[in-house]
């Protein structure tokens, strides 16, 4: 399987965000390229990385008017489940199950950082939304409401596809 690279089409001119998915491809290169004699503590690194990383993202929504429970968020949930699993698999001696997941990750991450997260960023960007602090510049250009979906790239068929993933 092809391994993920860095390129401009990842690039949300979100700095902070550019700076994760950046780090994010570099560890996943790291598993991808990882003997197996190392492989589970490059693939812990990833995850420790991906808490952290969608911890953050999760926490700007919530700052942003996103509800709890967007789509967005949720696929967050389900990926890093499914992440720990695989470390779990890996420790039980079955290492081919993490070097398919990573090939996964490589194919998901792309559409995920150009929809969900390029619409997180847009957001952040409209409402003039400062990552460090959490502070909101633009307040009134809030949503009145909480926001369910995804910014407006998750259709609600998306929405219900993420939510059956998060309870199966």
């Amino acid at each position: 399987m092809k391994q993920l690279e860095w390129s401009g089409a990842l690039a949300l001119d979100f700095p902070l965000m550019d700076d994760t998915h950046r780090e994010f491809v570099d560890l996943l290169a790291e598993v991808h390229n990882a003997p197996d004699d190392t492989l589970l503590r490059h693939w812990a690194a990833l995850i420790d990385h991906t808490d952290d990383h969608f911890g953050r993202e999760d926490a700007w929504m919530l700052s942003t008017q996103f509800a709890s429970g967007n789509c967005h968020s949720m696929q967050h949930k389900v990926v890093l489940q499914v992440m720990r699993e695989g470390l779990q698999h890996g420790q039980n001696g079955d290492l081919k199950m993490i070097r398919l997941m990573a090939g996964e990750l490589a194919l998901w991450f792309p559409q995920h950082a150009q929809a969900m997260d390029a619409s997180l960023a847009l957001h952040m960007r409209r409402v003039d939304f400062d990552p460090v602090t959490g502070l909101v510049r633009k307040p009134e250009a809030l949503s009145k409401e909480m926001i369910h979906g995804c910014g407006g790239s998750c259709s609600e068929t998306e929405n219900l596809a993420v939510e059956a993933a998060a309870i199966a």
